[in-house]
């Protein structure tokens, strides 16, 4: 048994310094002295999803008896149609070699079936997972990566364990999916709520900030990913998912990080990034239509998640959540009325 059940608590945020966000971005003024932000109350851990901050309905439980489970997703056009997103409780996106993206779709609150394609892992997605103690859904990973991720503690699922399966109508390596339920049926554990992966929060305490409607985030001279805001939600303009399984994005939290290369090239010879995801940067809050702007940071590879902005404390409005890694060097994040 891996994990012992937590206590409830009141949910918190950390407070940080505001840092200004790079050069190319499109927008008008931000007030200079956004209101202070309030600290969500009368809600316990319990009473909320981890990786929404929503309540749970019903006779649900926010401890369930899997842990959280992220399947690592190509992002590319050969992976049309992608299957599950729409499930998923949160999505982090992460640059990979060639200046493409990988996703890495968190879930809990819901353990679907049929969810890929399913690609192979980064050292980067250690400080991505660690947070929740998520376990990993995988094709596997280069021998170096691997010996990481075990040396992180993370337990990872791939080719050949239960759940896992070709789909023979696709083209390799495009073609392995996995159904969560079987891969979850395989993992004894506790029932155990893991930690909130972001400062939740209410529309109510997010800052007035500015407008906007439009978003591109760029990854390193490679792949842009393009929403909108449309209808109480942003809309991702150029997903591969399939038609009504596109994840239903109420906020998308840009953070602008650094990127290393983590020492290896791929068979194409390309150099394999790694993201850096620990220290501080600037952050991008964009949620209703409008943007905050503020600081996220990081203490280690397991910390929380934490934003501020120069007036205090920064919260994420809870809903499903769509997080930008995207790099501080060579990456950029515009964004119109």
């Amino acid at each position: 048994m891996r994990r012992a059940p937590l206590p409830a608590a009141v949910l918190i945020a950390a407070s940080l310094v505001l840092a200004g966000c790079g050069g190319g971005d499109e927008t008008t003024s931000e007030d200079s002295s956004p209101a202070s932000q309030k600290v969500a109350g009368g809600s316990t851990l319990d009473s909320t999803w981890p990786l929404t901050g929503l309540p749970v309905s019903g006779d649900q439980s926010a401890s369930q008896d899997h842990p959280v489970l992220v399947a690592k997703m190509d992002n590319t056009y050969s992976s049309a149609p992608q299957i599950g997103l729409s499930k998923a409780d949160m999505v982090v996106e992460e640059l990979v070699e060639g200046g493409l993206t990988r996703l890495a779709a968190f879930y809990y609150s819901q353990v679907p079936g049929e969810v890929g394609p399913v690609r192979s892992m980064r050292a980067s997605d250690i400080g991505i997972v660690s947070p929740v103690d998520a376990d990993v859904v995988t094709s596997g990973a280069a021998a170096r990566t691997i010996a990481r991720i075990k040396g992180a503690g993370i337990t990872f699922f791939q080719e050949g364990a239960k759940g896992l399966h070709r789909d023979s109508g696709r083209s390799a390596p495009y073609n392995l999916f996995a159904d969560l339920g079987e891969v979850s049926s395989t993992i004894k554990q506790d029932e155990a709520r893991p930690d909130d992966y972001l400062p939740w929060g209410g529309d109510k305490d997010m800052p007035k900030g500015q407008p906007a409607k439009t978003i591109a985030a760029s990854f390193s001279g490679g792949h842009t990913t393009n929403w909108s805001y449309r209808d109480g939600g942003y809309v991702n303009e150029n997903t591969y998912a399939a038609d009504g399984d596109e994840f239903p994005a109420d906020t998308v939290l840009v953070l602008r990080v650094q990127v290393g290369d983590a020492g290896y090239l791929d068979p194409a010879g390309n150099h394999v990034p790694e993201t850096k995801f620990t220290g501080s940067g600037a952050a991008l809050l964009f949620h209703d239509g409008r943007l905050v702007k503020g600081t996220w940071k990081k203490g280690d590879l397991k910390s929380p998640l934490q934003l501020s902005t120069k007036a205090g404390k920064l919260t994420v409005p809870a809903g499903h959540t769509w997080i930008e890694l995207v790099p501080s060097n060579g990456g950029n994040v515009t964004y119109k009325k």
